[in-house]
């Protein structure tokens, strides 16, 4: 085995350590250890930049970009209030 680690723990830390060897039938060395892979594996994923939805496509409108009328309400949200009135809002 490697390092030997020391950590105060609050109440509310143990009790969750205590929990979760529990359930897992894991010694309280090993949920340590786990969590301690399971923060390292959700930093690295949070690093590593992620490409969604790139591409290309042929929407049909040659203007798309440049005409305002196809910007009418972009960033705006529609809200309705309590009488049923539905409204643009930022």
């Amino acid at each position: 085995m490697g390092a030997t680690v020391q950590a105060r723990l609050d109440d509310k830390a143990e009790a969750a350590l205590r929990r979760i060897a529990r359930i897992e039938g894991w010694t309280t060395s090993e949920v340590i250890r786990e969590c301690i892979l399971e923060a390292a594996e959700r930093r690295a994923t949070k690093l590593r930049p992620r490409l969604i939805g790139a591409g290309c496509f042929d929407s049909g409108v040659a203007d798309l970009a440049t005409n305002k009328k196809h910007m009418e309400g972009f960033g705006k949200k529609w809200r309705v209030d309590k009488q049923g009135n539905g409204r643009w809002d930022w």
